[in-house]
């Protein structure tokens, strides 16, 4: 039952009008339904979200923190575990 009404509902999707764009010529006019409705009229601007640079410091900072805290623990632990240690060379030759 689930997967008769899936596969109606991905034929009505598919099934559904387009934009109407209009010719010139040969030429296809793009049109952009994000812009205009179907009916031609022009939507309002989208409602602009304040202060967006500093909530993306917020997200950003945090996670880089704790991505080089992750990052420091495993080079410790792989050092630890002689798997990964870096050869001291000295070149003071």
């Amino acid at each position: 039952m689930a997967s008769a009404l899936g596969r109606l509902a991905r034929l009505s999707a598919l099934s559904a009008p387009l934009p109407r764009c209009s010719r010139l010529g040969t030429a296809v006019v793009p049109c952009r339904s994000a812009v205009f409705t179907s009916s031609g009229a022009v939507l309002p601007k989208p409602k602009k979200t304040p202060f967006g640079v500093i909530r993306i410091g917020l997200v950003v900072v945090p996670f880089l923190y704790v991505g080089t805290q992750i990052s420091k623990n495993f080079a410790a632990l792989l050092e630890e575990h002689d798997i990964f240690v870096p050869e001291d060379d000295d070149d003071d030759d």
